[in-house]
C-alpha cells in the first residue's frame, strides 16, 4: 500500500483597513483570498478576525441595497442614541481612555455580529458560495483596523 506524504503548513497575516464611516462594510474577500493563495495549501482552514471590539467580522452578499437594510437593522437593535452604561465615564472603572467617545452601542452591535469567521480551503481555494464574500464590519469609525488571518492546512502545492 502507498501512503502519501502531506506537509503542514500555516501562514498568519494581519490586514490594516483605514475605514471612513461610522458604519461601514469593507469587502476584505480579495485580501483572504490571497493570503490563502500564498500559503499554498491543498485543504484546510482560514479563520479571519478582528483585533477590535467595536468592528465585527461576517460572510454575506456585496449587494449595496443589503448592507443598506443590515445597518438599519443593526441601528434598530442597538440605537446610536440610546442610553449605554459603558458610554458614562464616571460610572466606569475599567479600560477608560480619556476622550473615548461614546461608543456602547458599537461594542453591542459586535456582539451581535461576532469577532470571527472561519473558512474552508478546498484545492488552494477559499471556498465560498456564489454570492458569498467577507466583510470587515466597521461599527465605530472612521479607524484605522487591523484583521488576523490564519491559514491552517496540509497538502501543499
Amino acid at each position: 500500500m502507498e501512503t502519501l506524504a502531506s506537509t503542514s503548513a500555516f501562514r498568519h497575516t494581519t490586514i490594516r483597513v483605514g475605514t471612513e464611516d461610522p458604519t461601514q462594510f469593507i469587502d476584505i474577500t480579495d485580501q483572504v483570498e490571497a493570503i490563502v493563495v500564498a500559503a499554498a495549501i491543498e485543504t484546510g482552514l482560514v479563520n479571519v478576525q478582528t483585533l477590535h471590539t467595536t468592528t465585527a467580522i461576517v460572510v454575506n452578499e456585496h449587494e449595496p441595497l443589503l448592507l443598506t437594510d443590515i445597518a438599519a437593522l443593526l441601528e434598530r437593535a442597538a440605537p446610536r442614541e440610546a442610553v449605554y452604561r459603558h458610554d458614562n465615564i464616571t460610572l466606569r472603572s475599567v479600560n477608560c481612555v480619556l476622550g473615548e467617545r461614546p461608543n456602547g452601542h458599537s461594542h453591542c452591535r459586535a456582539l451581535l455580529l461576532g469577532p470571527s469567521v472561519a473558512l474552508n480551503v478546498s484545492r488552494g481555494r477559499l471556498q465560498l458560495g456564489r454570492w458569498q464574500r467577507v466583510f470587515l464590519v466597521e461599527l465605530d469609525g472612521p479607524k484605522a483596523r487591523d484583521v488576523s488571518v490564519l491559514v491552517v492546512g496540509e497538502g501543499g502545492r
